[in-house]
């Protein structure tokens, strides 16, 4: 059994605890004021043991510290999440059920989008149906007849939608981006990987997490997509051609010069209790997105994997035959 944890350590926990997901930035500046380490190699090695160790303590209660990227603006994010999703968890959520799966019906609505634009609009998010996200519940006296809506679903009114769309956004679990559109929150990337991947979201082809907000190869027929900062990563090196790495064609969006190019490294993965080789990233291409991480996420708030049915795939070439 591992070691207790210190102070240190709890003040880390702490910190992400009372304030959510923290930017790369802040966390490492709590961690550095904690610790006494400022920079250099010993402090990265300190700060990966620390991680280390706080999961393998988390582990005993379901929970993680894990990071992500902030697939709208490129930034590291780390956060605190749970890695269990049941029926007694969810008394733990400060949201209603219409709440929950008004989220629902956001996240699918953006994670749908053949676009891969990451965002619907305010009016959309607003006309999301919760009687869409009613699965398997049906009239008893109907046997087997139309579902039944519960109450709860039909009360839910155009303002309570904004109230809940506004407390989403405030919690970090959706996000209103430059746009003025809706978008997945810090906190969505976070807890949704294993949802993500269970529901055959396309990833990118570069850093093979889900591509929700990505740019998509010219070349209708193939469905290659790279975040902005996995391309801006790939087509800075000199000798890379700027092509797709599916099918080669010219990939037309236009690229920054390599010299003014910020190296953007991968989002950290943050040592777990079993911590296992890094895979060879072209064997990691090959495995089927299919295959989801046996953790399915859910934290304080519960919005996460439990609440989200199977949301049905969209390619932009089933989108182009519905369209014919």
């Amino acid at each position: 059994m591992p070691a207790a944890l210190s102070w240190r350590h709890h003040t880390l926990i702490q910190a992400l605890l009372s304030r959510g997901p923290l930017k790369e930035d802040d966390f490492r500046s709590i961690f550095s004021q904690v610790t006494g380490k400022t920079s250099g190699s010993e402090q990265q090695q300190l700060f990966n043991e620390y991680l280390r160790k706080i999961n393998a303590e988390l582990s005993y209660v379901q929970f993680e510290l894990r990071a992500c990227r902030n697939q709208y603006d490129g930034d590291v994010y780390y956060g605190v999440i749970n890695n269990i999703s049941d029926d007694q968890s969810k008394f733990g959520t400060k949201y209603t059920v219409p709440q929950i799966a008004f989220y629902k019906g956001i996240v699918e609505a953006i994670v749908q989008d053949a676009e891969a634009r990451g965002s619907i609009s305010n009016t959309d998010a607003l006309n999301i149906r919760l009687d869409m996200q009613v699965h398997g519940v049906t009239d008893p006296q109907s046997q087997g007849g139309p579902t039944h809506i519960p109450p709860a679903f039909k009360n839910f009114s155009m303002s309570h939608k904004e109230k809940a769309l506004e407390q989403l956004v405030k919690d970090q679990w959706l996000c209103s981006v430059p746009d003025g559109k809706i978008g997945l929150g810090v906190r969505s990337f976070l807890d949704l990987r294993s949802w993500f991947r269970t529901n055959e979201v396309p990833a990118c082809e570069v850093c093979n997490e889900a591509a929700v907000k990505a740019q998509l190869c010219q070349n209708e027929a193939c469905n290659i997509r790279l975040h902005l900062y996995c391309l801006k990563k790939k087509f800075s090196q000199k000798k890379v051609q700027r092509v797709c790495p599916g099918c080669g064609t010219k990939w037309e969006v236009p690229i920054v010069k390599a010299e003014a190019v910020d190296e953007v490294d991968d989002a950290p993965n943050v040592p777990s209790q079993n911590t296992q080789p890094a895979e060879h990233p072209v064997k990691k291409r090959r495995k089927s997105y299919r295959e989801a991480d046996d953790e399915i996420v859910k934290n304080d708030s519960s919005l996460t994997s439990a609440t989200l049915s199977n949301a049905k795939r969209v390619t932009r070439r089933s989108v182009r035959l519905s369209a014919n």
